[in-house]
């Protein structure tokens, strides 16, 4: 029996929203070396500013500026950083609560080592070189030897002249969004991608309801037993149901709209999906019967095209919906 396949894979995505007037005076102030908290009607100054009160849900606006300095109040190291992390050598995650604020701030904190770092010491901000408006303008927090100054005269230092008054301001951002994993399809779909190398296509029949998986996930989901009997299905299938894509996503170089589908496979009780080509995306429908296109050296169909053949009776795909 052949053992799993693995392979690495990733997940990415921009992530893009729009700012409101909180947030984007306090993403404007970061790329302006300003950090601004916003004030709640308790009095309380939250660093990072939100736009409603924790407690009484209430809409706050009143923005101040607070110190650039700050003590940690609790940090956990971190020895091997990842990608796209503040930094590449071993660092610390830490909570700062900013002179003038009354929360903390999760950034990372550069120090030599883990004996380096304690909660209750002071810090300060190490800007980036360029600055955006994101809170990577802030590149992160590195030690700062003012032991002596009392916590009165460290408030002092932050000053609120006009706060978040700025020209041109921060009005969206747009964040990555990614995961690395290694995917293992287990043994079951191993023989299914394997098959699909060699342009078959094959499913597990379950020895209690005899019905036909594809792809075959090595245990029947509605009997609960292992599934071990391997069964050709295709190369042809029925359209059961269908989307139409208007969004063009990056880096797929298919024009829109295009068509998406499930197709039950010549033998499957379970449809697996597609991509219609061949065919205007608005004469695709329901019943339509359709078969693999492959490209050269292809390890799976890049598209279904129609099939020569009348559209499928509903009634022989209605339990495939």
């Amino acid at each position: 029996m052949p053992e799993p396949l693995t392979a690495p894979l990733v997940v990415e995505f921009p992530f893009t929203r729009s700012l409101g007037p909180v947030q984007s005076a306090f993403l404007t102030g970061l790329r302006e070396r300003t950090v601004l908290g916003v004030r709640t009607t308790d009095g309380q100054v939250l660093v990072p500013p939100v736009e409603y009160d924790p407690r009484t849900a209430e809409e706050i606006r009143d923005l101040v500026e607070v110190a650039a300095t700050g003590t940690v109040t609790t940090w956990a190291w971190n020895p091997a950083p990842r990608r796209g992390q503040p930094l590449r050598t071993p660092f610390a995650w830490a909570l700062v609560r900013l002179d003038g604020a009354d929360t903390a701030l999760l950034h990372a904190l550069d120090a030599p080592g883990p004996d380096a770092v304690r909660t209750g010491m002071r810090v300060r901000v190490r800007w980036a070189l360029e600055r955006t408006g994101a809170i990577t303008d802030i590149a992160c927090f590195e030690p700062h030897d003012d032991e002596a100054t009392e916590p009165t005269e460290r408030a002092a230092t932050a000053h609120a002249s006009s706060p978040g008054v700025f020209a041109d301001p921060v009005t969206a951002v747009t964040t990555p969004a990614r995961l690395d994993y290694t995917y293992s399809p287990g043994r079951a779909q191993t023989r299914y991608l394997t098959a699909l190398a060699g342009r078959r296509t094959v499913g597990e029949r379950c020895p209690a309801c005899r019905k036909v998986y594809v792809p075959p996930r090595g245990a029947c989901p509605t009997c609960g037993v292992a599934t071990d009997e391997e069964v050709e299905v295709g190369p042809r299938g029925t359209v059961t149901t269908y989307c139409v894509v208007n969004i063009k996503a990056k880096g797929l170089d298919i024009e829109v709209p295009y068509v998406y589908a499930h197709i039950a496979l010549d033998g499957a009780d379970l449809a697996l999906h597609g991509r219609i080509a061949g065919i205007p995306y608005d004469r695709v429908r329901m019943g339509l019967r359709v078969e693999p296109v492959w490209t050269e050296g292809a390890r799976y169909p890049d598209h279904y095209r129609p099939a020569d053949e009348p559209d499928a009776d509903y009634d022989t795909y209605k339990e495939l919906l």
